[in-house]
């Protein structure tokens, strides 16, 4: 009877090899299968530009006006080029509104504007009106409501929703796959944390999917991405912490509550700029909560402490920081809304030096030259700030212990392995274990390592999943940053276009900084892997982020930031 048991077991035993070996193999197979066919329409989509007005001259000749706000001016950049010597570099501001109604502002021009020769800062135009700009006459006619609906049905197509289901029931096999995988290679006591965690996933997934569904919505390309590095995440945490795997499916759900609260939020622009105060103050208010009530971690005071709940506020105050540098406040080239959001962005990033959390400072850094350059067009204006950070970089040196010891590891890990270079030498020496394809589930050594389920989180899946799945990951966020910015182009309102660009640049550079960082390439900065690695607050501040990428989406049918009519067509109202 012993050994017929005995045969039994190592029967398990050989059929558990075999499907953990095939996972092998079959996991990035199936990734990158899933991953083209979401990233190809991101990547590929035409881009027609849509014509909302037409500037007619005297002598008859049109300009089209092709978005929400545009820069007429004589500067080959500006959106409508004036090319006439008595036309300012950028003279004046073209805005429509959500109600169709526009209006022309005076972007400090040497000669000024006038309309029906009064001259002033601000005019709410109509079609008989004659506008003056550096001597030049033109008048303003818009499209006719005809016209809006011819341009939404010519609009390019977001995809079929059977495509969309076909990515979903691909994504829900390798779920199920890698899932079972984790039980087979070792869950110990956590296997029904495990179940309910990726379990939680594909219901969420569903579940938004079956939502667009019902509001006529068939673009579900950017979700599928989100959806998929959420996977990986969540294989990351069943083999460090197991136990956590529910915390983070809340994390999850909290998250999808904030990215639909987002976009319903961006449906309206004008609601959009409203509640740009409110996000303003919340993003400046979460980072001077921490500072006052924060915990010191790891030399950074970066952590809220709330009983058993640990918050990092600061990854909150990147989405309102997004907010607040999108909103154009009805004058995208005033120069002292740019002053104040100068000194806003100041105020968070002092925030962020007295809390010693220079990571978070440096990705606030880099979105706001995306906010800079995009509002002003100055690439001075890039070079002078780039230039202040070198000199506050060496200042934060001098007086962050903590930071100065990342600085002198940087490249010098193999000198103190067991010292300040402990993390990263046993990343490289784990993911070089792995290969291509990876141990296999639960097999690693990182799960020992500290913060291998966030920091260290590209190795730990680099080790059990192999560098091509790694590579997959990184290339997923890419195609995100990718798509907001040729989505800039044709953007309707620069609300959209900036805060598209500025969330897709924050997603980048975490990403940047979190991989490049595990493998010694840049300094470890203690940054997270969006969507993928543990942490509440992480999950929460990506899918915010992510709303702002999905509202610039100008396909018919793609984003829900855009209303629809009762013919099912994008309406633009």
């Amino acid at each position: 009877m012993d050994a017929l048991l005995s045969q039994i077991a190592g029967a398990g035993d050989t059929y558990v090899n075999v499907y953990l070996g095939f996972l092998r193999w079959a996991a990035p197979i199936l990734a990158l299968l899933i991953l083209l066919r979401v990233c190809l329409p991101l990547l590929t989509f035409r881009r027609e530009p849509e014509i909302w007005a037409w500037l007619i001259l005297r002598d008859g000749k049109k300009l089209a006006i092709t978005h929400w706000e545009n820069v007429i001016g004589r500067h080959r950049n500006s959106d409508v080029v004036i090319d006439f010597p008595t036309v300012s570099r950028s003279h004046a501001v073209l805005t429509r509104y959500d109600d169709g109604s526009w209006t022309i502002t005076d972007a400090g021009s040497k000669s000024g504007v006038f309309v029906n020769g009064e001259q002033g800062q601000i005019f709410a135009l109509t079609p008989d009106d004659v506008i003056s700009i550096g001597g030049v006459e033109m008048q303003l006619q818009p499209i006719t409501r005809r016209q809006e609906q011819r341009l939404a049905q010519i609009r390019t197509q977001a995809g079929s929703f059977f495509g969309s289901l076909v990515n979903v029931v691909l994504l829900t096999l390798f779920q199920i796959l890698c899932c079972l995988g984790l039980l087979l290679g070792g869950a110990g006591d956590h296997g029904q944390d495990i179940l309910l965690g990726f379990g939680g996933i594909m219901v969420c997934q569903w579940a938004l999917l079956l939502f667009y569904a019902l509001i006529r919505r068939s673009s579900f390309e950017v979700e599928t991405i989100a959806f998929f590095l959420c996977t990986m995440g969540m294989a990351a945490i069943a083999t460090v912490v197991p136990g956590e795997c529910v915390k983070q499916l809340i994390s999850l759900v909290l998250g999808l509550a904030a990215f639909l609260g987002i976009g319903w939020a961006l449906r309206d622009l004008e609601r959009a700029k409203i509640m740009r105060y409110l996000a303003t103050a919340a993003g400046l208010g979460f980072l001077v909560i921490t500072l006052v009530f924060g915990r010191e971690i790891n030399g950074a005071k970066n952590w809220l402490i709330i009983g058993s709940l640990s918050i990092q506020l600061s990854e909150l105050s990147k989405v309102c920081f997004v907010w607040a540098g999108a909103s154009t406040m009805d004058r995208l080239m005033n120069k002292r809304n740019l002053i104040l959001f100068i000194a806003y962005s100041v105020m968070i990033c002092a925030c962020l030096a007295l809390m010693r959390d220079f990571g978070t400072a440096l990705i606030f850094f880099c979105a706001f030259l995306v906010i800079a350059y995009l509002r002003s067009g100055s690439v001075g204006t890039v070079a002078l700030a780039i230039t202040s950070l070198g000199f506050a970089g060496v200042v934060a040196l001098r007086i962050a212990p903590h930071a100065l010891r990342r600085f002198a590891n940087w490249r010098h890990i193999w000198e103190a392995p067991l010292d300040g270079g402990y993390q990263q030498t046993r990343s490289l020496m784990c993911m070089a274990s792995g290969g291509l394809l990876g141990l296999g589930a639960n097999q690693g050594y990182m799960e020992n390592i500290f913060a291998a389920d966030s920091d260290m989180v590209f190795a730990t899946i680099g080790e059990e999943w192999g560098l091509i799945l790694v590579l997959l990951m990184i290339a997923a966020v890419v195609v995100l940053a990718l798509f907001a910015v040729r989505s800039a182009s044709v953007g309707r309102s620069s609300f959209y276009t900036i805060g598209a660009c500025t969330a897709g640049a924050i997603l980048l550079v975490q990403v940047i900084l979190n991989a490049l960082g595990t493998v010694d390439v840049v300094p470890l900065t203690g940054v997270t892997f969006p969507f993928v690695s543990n942490g509440g607050s992480s999950m929460i501040g990506a899918w915010g982020l992510l709303a702002f990428v999905k509202a610039a989406d100008t396909r018919q049918n793609g984003s829900f930031a855009v209303r629809m009519n009762k013919k099912g067509r994008d309406e633009d109202e």
